[in-house]
């Protein structure tokens, strides 16, 4: 048995993208330094729902697409001025890797903006959880692991179930796009574990968004029809691309350097809870009782994979 139990492949990802601060843990503080953490991660889950919620009046006037690679292409920019990383000096295997990964943030970016279009925010967040979700169940092995993605899609259930019943539907097509986004983080978060432990520092992080918007910008084109894009929408998807990926990115850094990475693993569970409480206030997204208990369900089954995931 290693010193060291695994942690389930949600925290390992956001654990290896960490720069490299040297060999040792952090200490795990007590008392104000632990609830600093945990407000911090809090933070950037609210920062993350906040900014979803905020890009769907941009959709709504310029659309999902384009939306989604500006933004994309915005944090790549951004990003790369922070850090610069010496692309010139990467070797093959460090491109292909970078390359994937930019494959699944494309992907996860460019089908949950479409979703996003479809669907409520606390659907679509739900759907696209299914990614980390089965991640993390793969890694835990025995008959119990299955009862977790059964939670989860009783879950989703209830909230189709509801939406579909209430005014605005539930769009299968949309519910498409959600899943294929989860799918997308799926690959996010295999290769950011590879990617994070093969750059130092963000480097990796970085050169992985710029091929995202390599990947993305095409999309955007098609739907824009041209290259010149709107002034306003360049602006408000820089405002998007603040709020997700570098404020959410740069508070989970602080908060994983004080947290242990089990129980940030547990906190991000309650994102779905988060995105559905970010839609009620910003976009007036209401959710009946049923809903409500669906998503309940999601983050108790996130919770418990996250936790079978740091007995073995």
């Amino acid at each position: 048995m290693p010193d060291q139990q695994p942690l389930s492949p949600i925290v390992s990802a956001r654990r290896s993208a960490r720069p490299d601060r040297g060999a040792a843990a952090a200490p795990r503080p007590a008392g104000h330094g632990r609830w600093l953490a945990v407000g911090l991660a809090v933070a950037a889950m609210v920062s993350v729902q906040v900014g979803v919620s905020l890009a769907v009046p941009v959709i709504a006037d310029y659309g999902p697409l384009s939306t989604s690679a500006l933004r994309i292409a915005w944090a790549a920019v951004l990003l790369c001025l922070w850090v610069r990383p010496p692309l010139h000096r990467f070797s093959a295997s460090q491109w292909r890797a970078t390359w994937v990964l930019g494959a699944g943030m494309a992907v996860m970016s460019l089908a949950f903006f479409l979703a996003l279009e479809r669907l409520p925010q606390h659907l679509t967040v739900a759907l696209e959880f299914c990614g980390p979700l089965a991640v993390a169940t793969w890694g835990v092995p025995g008959r119990r692991a299955l009862l977790w993605p059964l939670l989860a899609g009783l879950g989703i259930v209830l909230l189709v179930w509801g939406d579909a019943h209430a005014g605005q539907g539930a769009d299968p097509i949309g519910i498409g796009f959600a899943l294929f986004a989860a799918g997308g983080w799926a690959v996010y978060i295999i290769m950011m574990k590879r990617v994070g432990q093969g750059f130092p520092g963000l480097q990796g992080l970085a050169a992985s968004l710029l091929a995202a918007a390599v990947l993305s910008l095409p999309f955007a084109v098609a739907e824009s029809g041209t290259v010149l894009f709107d002034g306003r929408q360049l602006a408000l998807t820089a405002g998007l691309a603040v709020l997700v990926p570098l404020v959410p990115y740069i508070l989970e850094i602080q908060a994983l350097r004080r947290l242990p990475a089990a129980v940030f693993g547990v906190l991000m569970s309650l994102e779905p809870a988060i995105g559905a409480l970010a839609g009620w206030r910003i976009l007036g997204q209401g959710m009946g009782p049923g809903q409500m208990l669906g998503v309940g369900l999601v983050v108790a089954a996130s919770i418990g994979v996250v936790r079978a995931a740091r007995k073995l």
